[in-house]
C-alpha cells in the first residue's frame, strides 16, 4: 500500500475517495458516513497537533455527511409475540427449555450474547426474580422479570437440578451435548418457532426472525405502553439515552403514517368564497359604523 503524503489530502481527494466507496465498492451511504467520520476525527486531532494546517483541516471538516433515511425498526406486534411464545411444546424437556429461553429473552430485552453467557448464579430467586446480564464492555445490569417469567425460571432450575452449589457457575441454557448454548443455537430455536407461528396463520411473524428483532419488540412494546425512555435505556443496557431514542422516533413515524392513512378531509378541498356569503357581506358593510 503506497504512502499518501499529508499535503495531498485535500477536499477534492477525500470527495473522490467517498464517491469511489459508493460507486465502485457499492458501499451504502451509512458506510460512507462512517469512513468520513473517521477522517473527520483524524483532522480534528491534526488541528491540535499541527495548528499551521488549520486551513487544510477546516476544508476537509467541512465535507458534509450524506443524509441517510433511517430504516423502520422491525418488531413483532403484541399478538405476534404471544403467538411466538406459545409455540414450544412444554410436554417435552427441550420444549420447556425453549419456552423459558424465549420468554426470558423477550422479557429482559437482552442481547443474544447476554443470553448465551447467563449462568445459574446470575439468577436471584427472591420474591421478585431478577437476572444479572453482562453486556458490552463487561457492564452488568440487574433486570427484574415479570411474575409468570419468574415462575417458569423457578420450575426450569428445579427440574434440571440447577439449584445446588455445584451448578452455580453452570450455563443456564445448554444444548443437547450439555455444553453452553451458542448464538447460532439460539437463532435456530427462535426461527424454528417463528416459522411455526407463521405457518399457523400469524403472517406478521417473520420466519427469519432474529434475536435482535425480539429485543426491538420488547423496547417498542414498553414505549407504546407509556414507559419512560430512561427506564427502557436501563433495561436494554444502553450507555446513552440517544441510542434508545431511535425507538421513540420509529414509533412517532408509525403513528404519523397511520394517521395519514386514516385521515379523511372534512371538506371537499375547495375554499368557500366570501363573495357568495351574504351574511358575511352584510357584516363587513356594517363593520365600523
Amino acid at each position: 500500500m503506497a504512502k499518501v503524503k499529508l499535503q495531498l489530502l485535500d477536499r477534492e481527494l477525500i470527495n473522490r475517495f467517498l464517491n469511489w466507496l459508493e460507486e465502485t465498492r457499492n458501499c451504502k451511504p451509512a458506510t460512507r458516513n462512517q469512513r468520513l467520520a473517521a477522517i473527520h476525527s483524524f483532522f480534528r486531532f491534526l488541528i491540535i497537533e499541527c495548528p499551521e494546517k488549520i486551513e487544510q483541516c477546516q476544508q476537509i471538516l467541512g465535507i458534509p455527511m450524506k443524509k441517510v433515511e433511517q430504516p423502520l425498526i422491525k418488531h413483532l406486534s403484541l399478538e405476534g409475540t404471544k403467538a411466538l411464545l406459545e409455540q414450544p411444546d412444554v410436554m417435552s424437556l427441550s420444549g420447556r427449555r425453549d419456552s423459558v429461553l424465549l420468554t426470558l429473552m423477550y422479557d429482559t430485552g437482552c442481547r443474544v450474547q447476554e443470553l448465551v453467557d447467563l449462568r445459574v448464579c446470575d439468577i436471584t430467586l427472591a420474591d421478585t426474580v431478577t437476572v444479572k446480564l453482562t453486556g458490552k464492555g463487561d457492564k452488568s445490569r440487574v433486570v427484574p422479570v415479570m411474575a409468570p417469567t419468574g415462575q417458569l425460571i423457578r420450575q426450569y432450575i428445579a427440574e434440571n437440578h440447577l439449584d445446588t452449589a455445584l451448578y452455580r457457575n453452570h450455563p443456564l441454557f445448554t444444548n443437547r451435548s450439555g455444553k453452553k448454548i451458542t448464538r447460532a443455537g439460539i437463532t435456530y430455536i427462535l426461527q424454528k418457532y417463528a416459522e411455526q407461528a407463521y405457518l399457523s396463520g400469524h403472517e406478521d411473524v417473520d420466519p427469519k426472525l432474529t434475536p435482535h428483532c425480539l429485543r426491538h419488540s420488547k423496547a417498542m412494546h414498553l414505549l407504546q405502553s407509556g414507559i419512560n425512555l430512561i427506564y427502557i435505556r436501563d433495561l436494554l443496557g444502553h450507555s446513552d439515552v440517544s441510542t434508545t431514542e431511535v425507538y421513540a422516533r420509529a414509533d412517532e413515524k408509525m403513528k404519523r403514517e397511520a394517521l395519514e392513512n386514516a385521515y379523511q378531509s372534512p371538506s371537499d378541498g375547495e375554499m368557500p368564497s366570501w363573495q357568495e356569503d351574504n351574511d358575511l357581506l352584510n357584516w363587513l358593510k356594517n363593520f365600523g359604523k
